[in-house]
């Protein structure tokens, strides 16, 4: 895909953000669309937020279930990159028509006090590297209709980021097992879902050991005082107004999310 291709589809993607008016499949419109060129459209869409003032604040992880990887047929996870236009306070209200179409997904953020780079990341290196695990929420939103989309597509929608909520306690993950430790999610009251972290990729250390040697295949590290989201322990719950979740984490308490 030539450059100014990439960059109409990384423009039209934050027009769609913007307006918060979804646009068809890049995958319809573009059948030999690789995922090389999803990765560098995402990268078009993300400098037009850091044009209009926004700075990164982090990365995430994607596709880290099973069921999504069979729904998408793909047999790796994918990233995005978080800005400080995506974080909330915990107990801040959202307004769900501020997405387009927003579920919420419950995991663990990772914020680092220590620079990571690829290729060679073990999960060893990741525990040594984060100064403090906390849980959080993710609300995902699609800017393609219908969430309608194949890996391509969601990758080029900047891995289907929305906003995050950080919250509970904040603890050394050198201090909790992250694979066995619980999470129960609650919407409205009622148990939607109980994981542990061996969901994510076995950990969700491995999750981000993942990130940083495929971020550094492509030369690009995970910095220190980042926040890394590490991939969803939970089914997507689509969310709107009146709506609020709440999910814990063995070891690191609770945090909820609530939606106006």
């Amino acid at each position: 895909m030539d450059a100014k291709t990439i960059q109409q589809y990384g423009d039209e993607l934050y027009t769609a953000l913007i307006e918060r008016k979804p646009v068809d499949p890049l995958t319809d419109r573009e059948p030999s669309i690789t995922i090389e060129d999803a990765y560098q459209i995402q990268l078009r869409m993300i400098q037009r937020r850091l044009d209009a003032g926004e700075t990164i604040v982090g990365k995430k992880i994607g596709v880290t279930s099973k069921v999504v990887m069979d729904m998408l047929k793909v047999n790796q996870p994918d990233f995005g990159q978080m800005t400080s236009g995506m974080v909330f306070n915990e107990g801040e209200a959202i307004r769900a028509d501020s997405m387009i179409a927003p579920k919420a997904e419950a995991e663990v953020a990772f914020i680092l006090k220590s620079d990571l780079m690829g290729p060679g990341v073990t999960a060893a290196d990741v525990l040594r590297a984060t100064d403090f695990v906390v849980p959080c929420f993710e609300i995902v939103d699609s800017r393609i209709r219908d969430w309608k989309i194949k890996i391509q597509d969601t990758v080029a929608d900047n891995a289907s980021c929305g906003v995050l909520t950080l919250g509970g306690v904040r603890r050394s993950p050198r201090q909790l097992d992250l694979a066995l430790a619980g999470m129960v999610l609650e919407k409205n009251g009622e148990v939607i879902s109980t994981s542990t972290g061996a969901a994510v990729q076995g950990s969700p250390a491995n999750a981000v050991a993942w990130l940083a040697n495929t971020l550094g295949r492509l030369g690009i590290g995970l910095k220190a005082g980042e926040v890394i989201l590490s991939g969803s322990q939970s089914p997507l719950i689509p969310v709107k107004a009146g709506d609020s979740l709440r999910c814990d984490v063995g070891g690191l308490g609770g945090t909820s999310v609530r939606f106006i």
